[in-house]
């Protein structure tokens, strides 16, 4: 799931690099940055965002600063971490993660499909209400342009649900 979207994946770790290191090579993650302290990690996390948006996953108080200076902070473990972060998951595993990216696209993807539905119907029916038939004899009552005005927020709203 994380390659097929070309998300970067790095440890980041206050631990000695060989154990970071076996820790990546389990999991497949090529990237490893071991035995930094709390202000390096959220330095590196500052220098990676220049390079597009940084989720820090962390744990402890050791990562508060970067969860801090991360776009997207997501923690398990201590109530300080879970504070200063955007996102405290429940469970301390790393599927909450998988699961909270796959909210997130699907969330993006909605809200893509409600703004083409509004636009859409904004582009079609305003001018209708606004007298673009009339010509051919058409004329949307007022009553009826804000109950489809209604019907339409409904529709957008029922749709939103299905995330």
């Amino acid at each position: 799931m994380v390659k097929e979207n070309r998300i970067r994946v790095c440890i980041v770790t206050g631990d000695s690099e060989a154990s970071a290191k076996r820790v990546a090579k389990e999991v497949g993650i090529e990237e490893v940055y071991a035995g930094l302290k709390p202000w390096d990690k959220a330095q590196l996390v500052t220098n990676l965002k220049k390079e597009g948006v940084v989720m820090f996953v962390g744990d402890g108080v050791n990562d508060a600063q970067a969860l801090s200076a991360s776009d997207i902070g997501v923690a398990f473990g201590t109530d300080i971490a879970k504070a200063i972060a955007d996102i405290a998951l429940a469970q301390p595993n790393l599927k909450g993660v998988i699961k909270l990216i796959k909210l997130s696209q699907r969330t993006v993807s909605k809200v893509k499909q409600n703004l083409g539905w509004a636009f859409g119907y904004n582009a079609l029916l305003i001018p209708i209400a606004a007298g673009a038939l009339f010509k051919l004899g058409f004329v949307m009552r007022p009553e009826f342009a804000a109950l489809a005005m209604s019907l339409s927020s409904v529709f957008v709203s029922l749709w939103s649900r299905t995330v």
